[in-house]
This record gives structure tokens, C-alpha cells and sequence, in this order.
């Protein structure tokens, strides 16, 4: 079990922290979620873990506190991380072009205009830099939005890093030869920017990318339960992933051929968003950026390489612009910096929060944040798709700072 302390000893209310315990309470009771586990840590302890619901209901299997789940997009800061260790040992420079090490990103062709069977192209006006992978802004898209002539060439072509049955390498190559959807740089837009970085690790680092994850990373972290495949010995703590029926609105399992395969070994690891962890491992990896790259005596990074990594890199009208394209939010007051977004003023996002906070969310609901100016971490477990049909990430914000008292 993991220990909690008191909450006073952290400048928190434990009466308060009582709101989270009902809120995740009623959202398993009103149907919402089958299952969820939240948890506060705060200067240096835990001072909420609190587990709702079923992992699976057709088992009759409860949420505890390790549970395995898709934590999905939460594999990108983690694929951040692994890029920042190799750039703090000299590898590249982040305005590097990728195409030092992966040459078929050179000359990329952008879409100027025209649907999916007649393209008008223009050359890009720069490479790709890591920069741009960090940051979302290489100019390419995911297939899954249908929005656009290149989202259909994704589809066409196989570019997807979450089902493919190829290797990582190979569909990567698929990626290089379609057109870009903005010039890099030019804009954020929500991509497949983290499945290529994981590639760059690897070709980098010369090792296959989820070996670098699990020698560099987990294994020095002490995160034992976060991998690509979910171990047949740990099978019996992975949760099932939930929609709602289209008829009967009841929550309904989906099919693992239509959200990534997590059981069955591939030859693909996908840096976007291809791990399962739990809230503890989890937790190692927040707690090391709030040691500034440190945890437990591990360092993994230098404070300074922290820094810049949360630092906003693209501003919040950029992303904003994006967001609206991706979701058709209107969020303002949230930047991105290297890995995670980052709030830059909370009355313009109008949520309550600290400069300088990080977070970043899965598809299956999943999704965290952390105040280094609060020394926080809150994180929140569950499976549910498609993400944001409940306010879920905005509501555990609220819940965890009005519970700070001192």
C-alpha cells in the first residue's frame, strides 16, 4: 500500500481532499466510468490515493492501486525526456534538422491547397528540427482528425504508430514520403511529432527505442510497471478500456484492434502514445522533473534542461490556433514547451493553477500535471474513450488546488 500522510503536514486540508474522494465516488456511481484512481502529492508526500469502481466489470475486478493502464499521449513527455538526455550529452542541438540522422526527411514537400487525389505542393521552406518534434510544429497531423487531405494520406498509407504491424523504422519512412500539412515551424498542431522523436532516439542513442526507455529510464527510476506489452504475469491488473454503447448508452468494452494492442509483443513502440503504466510509476516520473531531473538520488537531468523543458516555446496564441483546429476549443493562456503543455496565465485559460505548471493528458481519459512552484503532482487513472467527453482533467485541477492551505 502506498503510504499517505497527512494532509497538514503538506499545507493541505484533508476535509477538502474529501471533495476528490466524492467526486471520483460519483462518477463511478452515476455511470459515468467504470473505475478511476486519483492521487495528490505534495512537498514530498503522498496526501490522496483514493480508488473508485471496477478495472473490469466483467470480471468483477476492482481498481486498486496498481492497476495497469493505457496512459496513451502521458508516452510523450516520457519520449521527451529520453530526446533531452541525449541533447545534454551532445548528440545534436535542438535547431538541428532531423534529417542528420533520419535522412528521408529531407526536401519535404508542404500542402498549399487541393484534396486527397490532387495536391498542390510547395517546398518546405526549412527542415524539421528536434525542436519542432519537441514542440508540435513540424507540420504534421495524425490521420484519426479527417480533417484534412493529409490526415487522408495518413489513413491511405498506414501511418499509424498506435495498430501498425510494422516497425517503428517503417512506418516512419511511410510518414517521410507524404507532404506536410504547414511549414515547420509555422504552426502547432497536434501530430505524430513524439512516435517520430522516439525514432530520432533510437537512431541517436543506436539502440531500439523501448530499450532505451526501459535502461535509461525505468529501470533507473524504479518504474517496474510501465512497458509496451503488459507482461502475461501482470495481466490480471490491466484495466479494460470503456465507450458508451451508441443504443443503449451502457459503458461497453472496445476492441483492442481499434485502440493499439497492449498484450500482444509488436514490432513497433510508439513514443506518442504506445505505454501502460500505473499511478505510482507515475508518480517516479513526476517526481524526478520536480526534483529538477532528480528523484531518490537518480538523476536522469540537469536542472537547467528541466527549465527549458517547461518554459514556453511556442506561446499561447500559437497553440491556441491549434487547439481550435484540433478540439474546436477556445483556450487561450496556455503555451507548450518541450514535451508538455504549460500554462502561462491562468485568468486568460480560466483555470485555476500556478505560471509555470505542466501537463499533458491520454486518450483514454487518463492525464496529470505538475506545480513546481507548489512542488505538486496530481494524476488521474481511468479508461474511458474519446477523452473530454467529461471534464475530467479540469475538474481534478480545481479539485487539488482548493485543497491547498498553506
Amino acid at each position: 500500500m502506498m503510504p499517505i500522510t497527512d494532509p497538514a503536514n503538506a499545507g493541505m486540508c484533508a476535509e477538502r481532499l474529501q471533495r476528490f474522494t466524492r467526486w471520483g465516488a460519483d462518477l463511478v456511481q452515476s455511470g459515468k466510468l467504470a473505475g478511476l484512481s486519483t492521487l495528490v502529492y505534495r512537498r514530498g508526500q503522498v496526501v490522496h490515493m483514493a480508488c473508485h469502481g471496477e478495472a473490469c466489470q466483467r470480471e468483477s475486478r476492482a481498481i486498486a492501486e496498481d492497476t495497469l493502464f493505457r496512459i496513451y499521449s502521458m508516452t510523450k513527455p516520457i519520449t521527451s525526456v529520453a530526446a533531452m538526455m541525449l541533447y545534454e550529452e551532445a548528440r545534436f542541438q535542438l535547431d538541428d534538422p532531423i534529417s542528420n540522422y533520419l535522412p528521408a526527411f529531407k526536401n519535404m514537400q508542404v500542402l498549399v491547397a487541393g484534396s486527397r487525389t490532387k495536391l498542390s505542393l510547395e517546398p518546405a521552406r526549412r527542415g524539421i528540427t528536434v525542436r519542432d518534434l519537441l514542440t508540435h510544429r513540424a507540420g504534421f497531423t495524425y490521420g484519426f482528425m479527417e480533417a484534412t487531405p493529409v490526415d487522408a494520406l495518413y489513413r491511405a498509407h498506414g501511418v499509424d504508430f498506435s495498430t501498425s504491424d510494422a516497425t517503428l523504422a517503417e512506418v516512419v519512412d511511410r510518414l517521410a514520403g507524404l507532404p506536410l500539412l504547414s511549414h515547420p515551424g509555422d504552426a502547432w498542431q497536434y501530430s505524430v511529432c513524439t512516435d517520430v522523436l522516439g525514432h530520432y532516439v533510437a537512431a541517436v542513442s543506436g539502440m531500439a527505442f523501448d530499450d532505451f526507455l526501459r535502461t535509461r529510464i525505468f529501470d533507473k527510476l524504479g518504474m517496474d510497471d510501465t512497458f509496451f506489452c503488459v507482461p502475461e504475469e501482470k495481466r490480471d491488473r490491466f484495466a479494460t478500456n470503456y465507450t458508451r454503447h451508441p443504443e443503449s448508452g451502457a459503458l461497453t468494452p472496445l476492441s483492442e484492434a481499434v485502440i493499439g494492442r497492449f498484450t500482444t509483443p509488436r514490432a513497433i513502440a510508439s513514443g506518442g502514445g504506445g505505454l501502460v503504466s500505473t499511478a505510482g510509476d507515475y508518480l517516479r516520473f513526476c517526481r524526478m522533473l520536480l526534483g529538477q531531473g532528480a528523484v531518490d538520488g537518480v538523476r536522469l537531468l540537469s536542472p537547467k534542461t528541466v527549465s527549458l523543458m517547461l518554459s514556453d516555446h511556442c506561446g499561447p496564441e500559437m497553440v491556441a490556433a491549434g487547439l481550435r483546429r484540433l478540439s474546436g476549443g477556445t483556450q487561450g493562456g496556455i503555451g507548450f514547451g518541450l514535451g508538455f503543455a504549460v500554462l502561462v496565465d491562468p485568468a486568460a485559460a480560466q483555470i485555476i493553477g500556478s505560471v509555470g505548471e505542466a501537463a499533458w493528458s491520454g486518450a483514454a481519459s487518463t492525464g496529470f500535471f505538475i506545480d513546481p512552484s507548489e512542488d505538486m503532482a496530481v494524476i488521474l487513472m481511468t479508461q474511458f474513450m474519446p477523452s473530454g467527453t467529461y471534464p475530467l482533467l479540469r475538474d481534478m485541477r480545481v479539485l487539488s488546488y482548493q485543497a491547498i492551505t498553506a
